[in-house]
């Protein structure tokens, strides 16, 4: 039970390559979501459960955190991930 605990404590990590990135938390319709970016790169990760049938919902609000949050556009074709973590590349200025 303490391991599990202690993972829960833990809170969002970014991928190896997201290491030292500026991190902002938000929330969005009562979901809470974490947004790295590290120069022209963003990862997004949503915290919390998702039942079946909201994850087209969830992932539509992860895309649009990332300009709102970075003040760039995102590179769509760059997109991979889902409804629990997507990253992609920036367009800014």
């Amino acid at each position: 039970m303490a391991p599990l605990l202690l993972l829960c404590a833990c809170g969002a990590s970014p991928a190896p390559e997201f290491f030292g990135a500026e991190r902002t938390e938000v929330t969005r319709d009562g979901r809470d979501y974490v947004v790295f970016r590290k120069g022209d790169r963003v990862e997004v990760i949503r915290l919390g459960y998702a039942r079946t049938g909201e994850h087209a919902e969830i992932r539509a609000a992860m895309i649009a955190l990332i300009p709102e949050v970075t003040g760039c556009a995102l590179r769509e074709t760059t997109l991979q991930g889902d409804s629990g973590e997507m990253r992609g590349r920036l367009t800014c200025g």
